[in-house]
């Protein structure tokens, strides 16, 4: 009698391994480039109290293999009060595998600028540089002209004072950010 209670059992966590099997494969895209973190990652890491008003997360790493790799091993910090972006500098050989991801907290003086894509001294490499304002909001990693953008809630004067907080008349800066916008 036994024997067949044994039988059900096996074939039970043959079906039950048969169905991880399965389910990691459609979360990897079939073995595509499975690698990467969704939004949906996204939920499990927004956080329900900060230590400071307005404090934030981003993803950190210095020189990771690959986006993957850095989103995976960073660290669940808060970024400290002097910093207000999450800052992505992403290195790619001459055929756009990465080479190199660094991910960190920054202050808007190191984004003013320094966004965008451009070909490497050696020509054989690109560097992409993305900068962004909320939280954890550097999931992906810039690859083209397209992503290597600096991305704000709030508009940011060119001299890198943000528009209407640090304005002495915040109404007047309102409306002329208002009629800045495109249409």
């Amino acid at each position: 009698m036994s024997l067949p209670g044994a039988v059900v059992l096996i074939i039970g966590i043959a079906i039950w391994w048969m169905s991880r099997v399965v389910l990691l494969v459609v979360a990897t895209g079939g073995g595509g480039r499975g690698r990467d973190f969704t939004a949906q990652d996204i939920v499990q890491l927004y956080p329900a109290t900060t230590p400071f008003p307005g404090g934030f997360k981003c993803f950190t790493c210095e020189d990771a293999r690959d986006n993957y790799d850095c989103n995976r091993w960073a660290p669940d910090v808060f970024c400290p009060r002097g910093s207000r972006y999450c800052y992505t500098r992403h290195l790619m050989d001459g055929l756009g595998a990465s080479e190199s991801v660094t991910k960190r907290c920054v202050a808007v003086r190191d984004c003013v600028g320094a966004t965008g894509c451009r070909t490497l001294a050696d020509a054989r490499r690109t560097e992409c540089v993305s900068c962004c304002e909320g939280n954890i909001c550097n999931l992906p990693v810039p690859r083209n002209h397209s992503d290597a953008v600096f991305s704000t809630e709030i508009p940011v004067w060119p001299s890198g004072a943000s528009s209407c907080h640090s304005a002495r008349w915040p109404v007047l800066c309102a409306l002329l950010s208002a009629l800045m916008l495109p249409a």
